[in-house]
């Protein structure tokens, strides 16, 4: 059952050294494309939707290459548009051990943050069943948070379903981290489901709550459109190991996954992403809430072995890695 899912945010170049190397260690660095929204569309075009982007990129090779890209994994970019600016990136440097990863963002003067009103447009949510932001998008400057709010607010008015990933980024939000709660309240406003836990809605309700069974329903007592709330769980061992569960809560119900154990791990960044376009898919799919959240930890579970943001492995593959097939090689 194919569904149009409109996703709202910038696309980056995502330069990483090789292996667990440290950044510059060697003067190699391997270059990918990223971005939360981006990660989303590509795992939603994965499992057979017409996953759309609107974003902004440079006219130029940079641009191109991110645009064919997100074409070569089958996402919708006809409503991307070009602006002045560069393309936004960042680098990151791969843990190990003891040792976490870490983030170095270069993003200041992108085309997508100098102009998001080009593609953010009430226009583009006609024919749609859903659309997806992130807390990523609404940090980078007033004008992103502008945007992303009109846009969530125009889905809402559409009866277009929402969904809102906290996403909180401490780096970018560093310049102006006093307007957080009140910026990222309002697309908690719009949202039909939030994917976050007790610290993103601690954040926007300016409370303090000692878990998710104290936070969750006052969420769902602050804000009227919200149906559900899911987030992952990790307990960490090491870089590479550790043990993730998952939970989606609705206003009567608390479904849960339990941890599986995750070693080996190959790459963590984008397994947010992957586990929201999973339930997103699910809920779209008129799968049951609980088999919704077992598909989203799942596709998430999967991310964890592929190097890269994107997710490109299709339902087929989530659904097999639910099961308890074997490991063996496939022949």
């Amino acid at each position: 059952m194919t569904k149009r899912i409109v996703c709202f945010g910038e696309i980056l170049l995502r330069l990483a050294p090789p292996g667990r190397e440290l950044l510059l260690q060697s003067a190699d660095l391997r270059a990918t494309f990223a971005g939360a929204e981006a990660n989303v569309a590509v795992a939603l075009a994965a499992f057979g939707h017409d996953a759309q982007i609107l974003t902004v990129v440079p006219d130029n090779p940079l641009g191109q290459a991110a645009v064919a890209e997100l074409r070569r994994h089958g996402v919708n970019t006809r409503a991307i548009k070009t602006g002045q600016g560069r393309l936004g990136l960042f680098f990151y440097t791969p843990g190990a051990v003891r040792r976490p990863s870490e983030v170095l963002y270069d993003r200041t003067g992108s085309a997508f943050a100098g102009s998001p009103e080009l593609c953010a447009t009430p226009a583009a949510l006609d024919g749609a069943a859903w659309f997806h932001v992130s807390g990523v998008t609404p940090a980078l400057n007033r004008n992103c948070a502008n945007a992303a709010i009109a846009m969530a607010r125009a889905a809402r008015e559409r009866g277009i379903g929402v969904s809102f990933d906290g996403n909180y980024r401490s780096k970018l939000w560093e310049p102006w981290r006093t307007e957080a709660p009140a910026i990222l309240r309002q697309l908690f406003e719009t949202a039909d489901i939030i994917f976050g836990d007790e610290r993103d809605i601690a954040l926007v309700l300016g409370k303090s709550f000692d878990s998710i069974d104290t936070a969750a329903p006052a969420a769902f007592a602050a804000f009227a459109n919200l149906k559900r709330i899911a987030y992952t769980t990790r307990a960490q061992h090491a870089v590479e190991h550790m043990n993730y569960g998952a939970q989606l809560r609705t206003r009567s119900a608390v479904h849960t996954v339990a941890p599986v154990e995750l070693s080996g791990i190959v790459d963590r960044v984008g397994t947010g992403d992957a586990f929201a376009a999973g339930v997103i898919h699910g809920l779209l799919t008129n799968m049951a809430d609980e088999e919704a959240l077992k598909f989203g930890h799942a596709a998430a579970c999967l991310k964890h072995s592929i190097l890269g943001d994107y997710f490109p492995l299709g339902a087929d593959a989530v659904h097999a890695a639910m099961s308890t097939a074997s490991l063996d090689v496939k022949r």
